[in-house]
């Protein structure tokens, strides 16, 4: 594959994982409209049946990868577990400190412990460009976090005392998981598993793992039509729909890379909440989203065309020197088919 081309390929998969960080944005807005609904509920209603209509969706392609499915169980197990902690921790963690608070914490921390991780398992070094957009992208994010954590504070939101400090601690569990199962997907598509075949087989175990949940909890779902369409939703749009363009993106770029770009979806988050919702946002917040913009931009511009040219990754997916930059991807392996990653 050439510079161009592989340029190109990053181009995609990166407006891939935006779409789906838009999309991911919508859900605490949407939550606002079953206040009757637990947050375990809602976790395991929108991730536990959004992972079983992957997997459904994508059945003949994980039957026809089975075989290096099973040779990769480790990975798949552990993807699947992180799967069925996220939602849990991730709505839980916004029950108790606020919506904005608990996306802030939860997606702002992922692009860390996504660097952490492909540093210590893969032997990835950072690039500057991934420096400079997470340093930007976090600062955002912080910001947006106190303005809406200081606003919070003048009404009737979650108690600061017990709930902020405990919803805090979920969104860095909900964090680390995000990061863990982006992680575990981009290293079984890495290893000639197709994107879908992957996420299938991950996302549907996952939800599996959460369906006991969903029968214990999930009895307010069907209390009303609002709060079953919420639940519906959910499933359909930001999880089945958002974690099909996720996979797609992380066939062509790094799960730190992909971490890094969702940090959209809490700045759309606050934007729909005060479009829809009804809340304030005050200057601190609006100059956090615009550093997240900014963070998106740096990470998205084409590279300078003489750094095109990079080292072919090895199978493990380290170049020669035993790294790979942060936005570097790798090319299909040979012998691949070009329909392999979807």
């Amino acid at each position: 594959m050439s510079g161009d081309a592989r340029s190109g390929a990053t181009g995609i998969g990166a407006l891939c994982v935006l779409a789906a960080s838009v999309l991911w944005g919508t859900t605490g807005t949407a939550a606002t409209f079953a206040p009757d609904v637990g947050p375990l509920a809602i976790g395991a209603a929108a991730m536990g049946l959004g992972g079983l209509l992957q997997a459904l969706a994508a059945g003949s392609r994980i039957r026809g990868a089975a075989h290096r499915l099973r040779k990769e169980r480790g990975t798949v197990a552990l993807g699947a577990a992180s799967v069925a902690v996220y939602p849990l921790a991730f709505y839980s963690s916004m029950h108790l400190a606020g919506v904005a608070v608990g996306t802030v914490v939860s997606i702002g921390t992922a692009p860390l412990a996504s660097a952490l991780i492909e540093r210590v398992a893969d032997g990835r070094r950072l690039s500057r460009r991934w420096m400079l957009a997470a340093a930007l992208g976090l600062l955002g994010t912080a910001l947006l976090c106190v303005a809406e954590a200081v606003h919070a504070a003048g009404g009737d939101g979650p108690d600061s005392v017990t709930g902020t400090p405990a919803g805090i601690a979920l969104g860095l569990v909900a964090g680390l998981t995000y990061a863990l199962y982006s992680w575990a997907a981009h290293r079984l598509i890495t290893r000639r598993i197709p994107s879908r075949a992957a996420m299938g087989a991950v996302f549907g175990l996952g939800g599996l793992l959460l369906l006991p949940v969903l029968m214990v909890a999930g009895a307010p779902l069907t209390a009303s039509w609002s709060d079953a369409a919420v639940g519906l939703y959910m499933a359909v749009v930001p999880m089945f729909a958002g974690y099909v363009l996720f996979g797609w993106g992380l066939a062509h770029v790094p799960a730190s890379t992909a971490t890094t770009l969702s940090l959209l979806e809490p700045a759309v988050a606050a934007v729909l909440a005060v479009l829809i919702v009804g809340e304030r946002l005050p200057a601190a917040g609006w100059t956090g989203i615009g550093l997240v913009v900014s963070c998106l931009a740096v990470l998205t511009a084409p590279a300078r065309r003489g750094s095109s040219r990079r080292t072919r990754p090895a199978e493990g997916g380290r170049s020669d020197g035993g790294a790979v930059r942060a936005y570097d991807i790798p090319r299909p392996p040979v012998g691949s088919r070009p329909g392999d990653s979807g």
